[in-house]
């Protein structure tokens, strides 16, 4: 049998390491250059969604796996720009990707918020949420640079690093433990890398005012682009027209810019109250050439929204998702522990009805007992007991707030 380490002997292992590390990353930053062996990126394609087509390339996500001190480096210069561009307040208003105190839930949030408002004031509004294709993996390098610089003030050596960050990238694919050949990265940034997301946002920023030159409502996060104007239903043609109009202009920014807007997935949504939804005559927009349907509920950012917003079809989903893990879950009860099985609830069922459920508050007392019932029954699982048993004391042994005042403690 080996001995084990000593423990003193682990510790400076471990502070020679922090050391080692510490002496790379400050050398990094001091001469604005990034190693070369941290530049070469192992690329994983990973399906978008299950259940997609797996012989369409399209379908995949290409996840770069980097070195784990260039990852460091990173997150030291992801800590420096976030606080330069909080300070100087740099950071764009409607982007909640990718900052502090921002979520997709802040984003569906927002959206929500201001159809609500124009569906009080009985407007109807147009809703169009834009798809890219590839985003991270078309930006233009030397845009994005020149972008950093005369928008955000990063200058010198700083400036320098991220030359260096960008340039003479190479990457490698990796499929069933077959590596290809190593090709150079010359356009785009790496999906999986600590900075990738962060630049993409700074560098799409400009788009905002193409969106706000038509006085436009809208909000980001990432690649998501949510717009949305409104009017009475006798104006809703001059609404659909400033929309059109507006895409039209996005179109040519994004085409300027090497980003390309996926006009087949572009969904286009009137909301607003049913009886004023009614009245809109029109049944499709023009989009780049061409014709959109009007959609009866579109998927933003994993949250259903329909056209009088009654959050019906969301509830649908997250029900019918949860009972399916619920039955999964029942299968392998037997062969868990109570504790292995709270944490297989709470990862896999408790998480659903978790994730944006601020969306809830106000809804019908009805379409809330419906949550509720998935979460008895989650419950009932853990703690092994029968469908008509008393539900409130596993609750509060398991520590787990109701549905309803979940939604109002959120």
């Amino acid at each position: 049998m080996l001995d084990p380490i000593p423990t003193s002997l682990t510790k400076q292992c471990l502070n020679d390491l922090v050391s080692l590390i510490t002496v790379i990353v400050n050398a990094s930053l001091s001469a604005g250059i990034v190693p070369q062996q941290f530049k070469q990126a192992l690329v994983t394609p990973l399906l978008k969604k299950p259940g997609l087509d797996s012989n369409d390339m399209k379908n995949f996500r290409p996840v770069s796996n980097l070195p784990f001190i260039s990852k460091i480096l990173e997150k030291v210069v992801l800590t420096q720009l976030r606080n330069h561009l909080s300070s100087n307040n740099l950071l764009e208003i409607c982007q909640s990707a990718y900052r502090k105190d921002h979520s997709t839930e802040t984003a569906v949030l927002s959206v929500l918020d201001g159809l609500l408002v124009s569906a009080d004031e009985r407007l109807v509004s147009l809703v169009a949420l834009l798809d890219l294709s590839a985003a991270f993996d078309t930006l233009d390098h030397t845009i994005l640079l020149q972008r950093l610089e005369m928008t955000y003030g990063v200058r010198g050596t700083v400036l320098d690093w991220f030359a260096s960050y960008l340039s003479e990238r190479f990457q490698s694919v990796i499929v069933d433990g077959v590596v290809s050949a190593s090709r150079p990265l010359v356009y785009g940034v790496p999906q999986g890398s600590v900075l990738g997301p962060v630049l993409f946002t700074l560098y799409s920023q400009p788009l905002s005012d193409v969106i706000s030159d038509h006085d436009c409502d809208y909000h980001k996060y990432a690649d998501d682009t949510e717009l949305s104007k409104g009017a009475s239903p006798d104006q809703f043609d001059s609404v659909q027209s400033c929309i059109q109009t507006c895409i039209g202009d996005v179109l040519i920014w994004m085409n300027s810019n090497k980003l390309k807007l996926n006009t087949d997935k572009t969904e286009v949504m009137p909301v607003g109250s049913a009886s004023r939804v009614a009245l809109v005559e029109s049944e499709c927009a023009n989009i780049g050439g061409n014709s959109v349907p009007f959609k009866m509920s579109v998927k933003y950012l994993g949250v259903h929204l329909d056209q009088t917003l009654s959050m019906r079809q969301h509830i649908d989903s997250v029900c019918r998702a949860s009972f399916l893990e619920l039955r999964r879950a029942a299968t392998i009860r037997p062969y868990l522990s109570q504790s292995a099985t709270a944490r297989l609830v709470a990862a896999m069922i408790i998480s659903r009805l978790d994730y944006c459920n601020s969306v809830f508050a106000g809804l019908p007392a009805d379409q809330v007992a419906r949550l509720q019932r998935i979460q008895n029954n989650a419950a009932r699982l853990v703690m092994k007991k029968r469908k008509r048993d008393h539900v409130t004391p596993l609750l509060k042994e398991l520590h787990w707030l109701p549905v309803k005042f979940g939604c109002q403690y959120k």
